[in-house]
């Protein structure tokens, strides 16, 4: 189990990320996938120490990836992408907002109905789930990004 700072740094990842992406922001690969990567790589380890995980929560564990997935591609097909300055930008919508709704709906009646299957809590980490479905978005928005023959935005520079 982690601690509540671990459950706060991740919340605010995720809270930042929406706020920036609300706002409009450059649009560019690295950017796209670091935080589905992190989250869904923290997921993939919360898996690897659960103990007592049975064929069953594997199973509901795959079938939950590739509806998160699905439902992320679905919110990213909702993400406006534009050209600005010669590069992809984007930009979060209302409609965004209510994919993000009932996809929520939808994973949280698929968890209990996991649950009531036999599916272990363990097999479900949140990062994975979060994780997942921000891979799906980053994927559908890559792909849109790819089709305008616009360049990705450079990668910022540390200062």
């Amino acid at each position: 189990m982690h601690g509540w700072l671990f459950w706060v740094v991740i919340a605010a990842l995720v809270i930042a990320v929406v706020v920036k992406r609300l706002r409009g922001e450059p649009l560019n690969a690295k950017d796209l996938l670091i935080a589905p990567m992190v989250l869904t790589g923290i997921g993939i380890v919360s898996l690897t120490k659960a103990h007592g995980l049975t064929a069953t929560d594997f199973v509901w564990t795959g079938a939950g990836g590739v509806l998160g997935v699905a439902l992320g591609a679905v919110r990213g097909s909702t993400i406006t992408v534009f050209e600005k300055e010669g590069v992809l930008w984007q930009r979060y919508t209302a409609r965004t907002f209510a994919v993000m709704v009932v996809s929520f709906a939808i994973m949280a009646g698929f968890g209990l109905i996991a649950a009531k299957a036999g599916m272990h809590e363990e097999a479900r980490p949140t990062q994975l789930t979060l994780g997942i479905s921000f891979l799906g978005e980053a994927l559908a928005v890559g792909l849109r990004g790819l089709q305008t023959g616009v360049p990705f935005a450079p990668e910022r520079k540390s200062s």
